[in-house]
């Protein structure tokens, strides 16, 4: 695949490194010429001076054959506006932004360009580690009306089975992570000491699946 990346800060030449090692074409678009810096001289990609949402400067990167887009450069205005061109001009399906408000994030998610909001990622990610309650989502569909959440889950559910988990509290179990690795359960892994539990769940069922976590099991909430 080719991917076309806005912005060659520290995200993007990390990204552009990563997808050309993983066998995929490149064009990386910087209006900073000095910035190509950081891909270094094993890069083979093109390095486009230019701004990243002009459409000449899209069709020197290659963007009519691309089948990525990526918006990562420093400004949410421009990453915006650049995802918005590569997808509504060009018809690029895959298209992400990255957005540092994160009020700005969750509109522009609705509106279906997925955005990736690395200030309140990282501040979210903090908060479960200081204060492990609820449920914190970390992802929603366009219409916001399904998302996936890492829910706090009671220590009565340790030694269940996921299946046990999901039957009682009506949710799909994504993933664990488990001594700080990512993992896909099976329905008859069980839940030990420790495990994060990333579910899937209609936003409107929160309240009763936060709950149901944290009781514990049918007439086991008590123990």
């Amino acid at each position: 695949m080719h991917i076309v990346i806005m912005g060659c800060g520290r995200v993007g030449s990390a990204l552009a490194q990563t997808l050309e090692q993983q066998g995929h074409t490149v064009a990386v678009i910087d209006q900073d010429p000095t910035a190509f810096r950081r891909l270094g001289s094993g890069f083979g990609g093109r390095r486009v001076t230019g701004v990243g949402f002009d459409q000449d400067t899209l069709r020197e990167a290659g963007i009519e054959e691309a089948g990525a887009f990526a918006a990562v450069s420093s400004g949410d205005n421009s990453n915006i506006i650049a995802a918005r061109v590569a997808r509504e001009m060009f018809g690029i399906e895959n298209v992400a932004a990255r957005i540092y408000d994160p009020r700005r994030a969750e509109v522009y998610q609705r509106l279906g360009i997925p955005t990736v909001a690395t200030v309140r990622w990282t501040a979210d990610q903090m908060l479960r580690r200081l204060l492990p309650s609820g449920a914190e989502p970390l992802w929603r569909d366009p219409t916001g009306g399904v998302q996936l959440a890492e829910v706090h889950a009671s220590p009565a559910w340790v030694g269940h089975k996921i299946s046990s988990l999901q039957e009682e509290t009506g949710v799909r179990v994504a993933f664990l992570t488990r001594l700080g690795e990512a993992m896909l359960p099976s329905s008859q892994t069980v839940l030990q000491e420790g495990d994060l539990v990333h579910v899937m769940m209609r936003t409107d069922d929160v309240d009763k699946v936060e709950a149901a976590f944290a009781e514990g099991p049918e007439g086991e909430g008590g123990r």
